[in-house]
């Protein structure tokens, strides 16, 4: 294990063999030993017979009175990969603490955009709506009614970058929760026109879910529906009959199979209407939550999204 000869060990003072850092450890546990009932234990740097530094652990224990006899007894083990063991352990800490303190101020700088998107932006943009809307109570103008859809649409990407930028702040806390009953209540909550919602789902099945983000996931794909089509449709909710989970599928249009990895990109849009968030909050929601997301076809052509929650 050490590489030495027994004549080596009786010729050479044993501190030769021990690193110049860990000798005045490895004396004060020889020390202590000797002079007291119970064992010592020291970690040290020992050189090899081959010239390299390895790791042991030695006991120390005195001997015992009745042996008329003044020394200690020591076992001695090498340690040399448990060592290394706890060095990688004590980087990955390190980098793991670097990597925490990296998030906090990522997090800091989000809470700081959210207070700007929410405030800085939005204060602005309240007073210039109430003007318009001013405006076009004086004047019958074609420009000042085509400046609404602008401005409404930038009030929308503000409150949905708010949302995405908050969803990464906020804890997820699940409970149980009845599906067919939150997909009313977000329909009820989204503009759907002439649409309409059929839910084919059991309304005692429930899923552990976050409550608010689940709203948002349902909202949004409402409003996705709708956007994107230029009819009305009917938006259907149901369990999925394979895997544990439930999809949202419409029978409008559908989504090109080139465009399915597309849509869930930041910013991605076909409608005038749309911001292009609404996808990429959808998606993260539900990755927040442990889920996964799939693209598919509806059986009536539309769009399929299948919430796969197993």
């Amino acid at each position: 294990m050490l590489g030495r000869t027994t004549k080596e060990f009786l010729e050479t003072p044993l501190e030769e063999f021990i690193h110049s850092e860990d000798k005045e450890r490895a004396v004060e546990c020889f020390e202590s030993a000797l002079a007291g009932t119970a064992p010592m234990t020291v970690e040290l740097r020992f050189r090899h017979g081959d010239g390299h530094w390895i790791w042991i652990e030695s006991s120390a224990s005195p001997i015992p009175s009745e042996y008329d006899l003044d020394g200690v007894v020591t076992v001695t083990r090498e340690v040399t990969e448990r060592k290394r063991r706890e060095r990688k352990l004590k980087e990955t800490q390190a980098e793991l603490k670097r990597s925490n303190e990296q998030l906090r101020r990522q997090n800091r700088r989000l809470d700081r955009f959210a207070s700007v998107v929410s405030h800085d932006f939005r204060s602005p943009l309240s007073v210039a709506t109430g003007r318009l809307r001013q405006a076009r109570e004086e004047h019958d103008s074609e420009s000042l009614d085509a400046m609404v859809e602008p401005v409404d649409r930038m009030a929308r990407m503000i409150d949905e970058l708010r949302t995405l930028t908050m969803s990464q702040r906020r804890d997820v806390k699940t409970t149980p929760v009845a599906i067919a009953t939150r997909a009313e209540a977000a329909w009820a909550m989204t503009e759907t026109g002439d649409s309409e919602l059929r839910v084919r789902i059991d309304p005692d099945r429930e899923y552990e879910a976050d409550l608010g983000l689940l709203d948002h996931i349902f909202e949004n794909l409402f409003r996705n529906a709708i956007v994107h089509n230029e009819t009305p449709v009917t938006v259907t909710v149901g369990s999925l009959a394979e895997r544990q989970g439930f999809y949202v599928a419409d029978d409008g249009t559908g989504i090109p199979s080139e465009r399915v990895e597309t849509v869930l990109e930041y910013g991605y849009s076909t409608a005038d209407e749309g911001t292009g968030d609404g996808l990429t909050i959808v998606s993260e929601f539900i990755e927040a939550q442990g889920w996964e997301l799939a693209i598919t076809g509806a059986v009536d052509g539309g769009a399929r999204f299948e919430i796969r929650t197993d």
